[in-house]
């Protein structure tokens, strides 16, 4: 059984591109590993891969000296404008200990998540989806918390205890209109007993492939 691996662009990206650009439409959102409420996933920086996500887990080499740099810049001040302008990881960091923070300097994240006011053109806009298809990796290594590729998350004020999408605010104040559209069986929820973006062809032709048909 061969196993594919891909190399993403931010399921987060995408959705911004549905909510911010709807012409022309954008009929189904496939995101496959993607962080939706989380901090970070896989960027290209300095040339380097980077599997980047709340605490930076398995960022390549222990020892790196730009790792190192980059964690101390988010802990440091992720939402100071001068991180957050020049440092693109800062821009989907999603502290759940400094929440506040989060919603009040988060540039890119908290904007496409209506955390500060809510937009009705985006909320208007990803409705327009037929289908917004989400994956997750069980056995993911990469992003923590792994419930975010369903656009779970950490609950605010700790670290450790997650809720799902139905159960945070953002679902049942229908800021963005997930409730909506889950009611309509627009959001589909996969999951595959992988490691972070690692299935099968077989799974990839069973599962995914009907939906680029």
């Amino acid at each position: 059984m061969k196993k594919l691996r891909l190399t993403p662009v931010l399921g987060s990206y995408r959705r911004a591109v549905a909510q911010r650009c709807p012409s022309p439409p954008m009929r189904t959102l496939i995101s496959i590993g993607g962080q939706h409420q989380a901090s970070l996933q896989e960027h290209i920086f300095m040339f380097q891969r980077f599997p980047c996500v709340y605490g930076l887990p398995r960022c390549p080499g222990e020892s790196s000296h730009i790792c190192d740099m980059i964690r101390e810049a988010l802990n440091r001040g992720a939402y100071s404008d001068l991180v957050q302008k020049h440092l693109v990881q800062a821009q989907y960091w999603h502290d759940p200990l400094n929440d506040d923070l989060y919603k009040q300097h988060s540039l890119f994240l908290a904007d496409i998540n209506q955390e500060r006011v809510v937009n009705e053109t985006y909320r208007k806009n990803l409705q327009q989806l037929q289908k917004f298809v989400m994956v997750k990796f069980l056995q993911d290594t990469v992003v923590d918390p792994v419930d975010t590729e369903w656009f779970g998350f950490l609950k605010a004020g700790q670290a450790k205890e997650t809720e799902t999408l139905q159960e945070s605010a953002l679902y049942r104040e229908d800021r963005l209109g997930l409730a909506a559209m889950d009611k309509s069986h627009k959001l589909v929820f996969l999951s595959t007993d992988g490691d972070h973006l690692q299935f099968s062809r077989e799974w990839f032709t069973a599962n995914l492939l009907p939906f680029l048909r």
